[in-house]
């Protein structure tokens, strides 16, 4: 605690709490060091200033991370299933070599695999700060988007997709990508839309 007199500044020991000068290192009363108000004020300033610099990034909170539904891809993977079973039967059949039946089947796995892969391959996160796009699995390429350049949030949902429960989020913004970014075939969309609108709010 600082008093402040006409010709000099007071100050208490944080000690004894008696009351010292500035111009004093050493408490008369218990002995104690004394620190300069300002000196540790200002330090303390600094401290802060640094971890806020230091930790601007992890002041940034993750809202929602969301991919393409996976419908599709485990459809893809029922229907390829059922087929090399009737592809095995009828090769069997015919009086093929079993492992032929075998090598084909496995063959139709692969295209639900390849949709799998893809779908894989693309991630949104919104943050309270921007929206991130992250395509790729090896070479990724990641774009980012400011919720401060987010004018318009649409949800767009066909029959079909509104009775499966997923649709594509809309979302219209004025960065240097300009036009508009399409969020396709989202699990519950209005959801994930009222989330990213809310973060909106805090920007316009």
């Amino acid at each position: 605690m600082i008093a402040k007199n006409e010709d000099f500044l007071t100050m208490t020991c944080s000690g004894c709490g008696a009351y010292v000068t500035p111009s004093v290192r050493f408490c008369s009363n218990c002995g104690a060091a004394v620190n300069d108000p300002e000196a540790t004020r200002i330090a303390r300033m600094q401290s802060r200033a640094l971890d806020y610099d230091g930790g601007s990034n992890d002041l940034e909170q993750t809202v929602f991370t969301v991919r393409p539904t996976m419908i599709f891809v485990k459809a893809g993977y029922a229907l390829a299933v059922l087929a090399g079973i009737a592809l095995v039967a009828f090769m069997a059949w015919l009086g093929a070599p079993v492992w032929i039946s075998i090598l084909l089947a496995l063959a139709i796995l692969l295209i639900p695999a390849f949709y799998h892969l893809r779908r894989n391959m693309i991630k949104y996160t919104v943050t309270d700060s921007k929206l991130q796009i992250d395509k790729g699995l090896i070479a990724r390429t990641t774009k980012n988007i400011p919720l401060s350049k987010v004018q318009d949030v649409t949800v767009s949902a066909s029959i079909p997709q509104r009775l499966m429960g997923f649709g594509d989020i809309i979302i219209d913004n004025a960065s240097e990508l300009g036009g508009s970014i399409v969020m396709h075939n989202i699990r519950s969309p209005r959801h994930y839309a009222d989330l990213l609108l809310r973060e909106l709010r805090r920007w316009h």
